[in-house]
């Protein structure tokens, strides 16, 4: 299982907040565990989310083109593109 780091903005982080156990049930439907999410100290919008992921190609393909569901819920939580992905090698 490879630890995969995604990173990207938001409009609100309060509000992304609030959205941590729908995002993390989206992430572990991907084929991930251990979702965590992680808050920029220096005041900025900036944020990421760790998590292992079994096959990391499929959760970066799932990612590229996302289920209207997913999109909604990005949406909800305020996600600003792009998402920067990083993949443990």
């Amino acid at each position: 299982m490879a630890k995969m780091v995604v990173t990207h903005d938001v409009l609100d982080v309060d509000n992304w907040l609030k959205g941590k156990a729908e995002r993390a049930n989206a992430i572990s439907a991907m084929g991930c565990s251990n979702v965590v999410d992680y808050v920029a100290q220096d005041g900025s919008k900036a944020i990421a989310v760790t998590a292992d992921a079994q096959d990391p190609a499929a959760v970066v393909a799932a990612m590229t083109s996302p289920p209207a569901e997913v999109v909604a819920a990005m949406d909800r939580h305020g996600v600003v593109q792009p998402m920067t992905v990083y993949i443990e090698r």
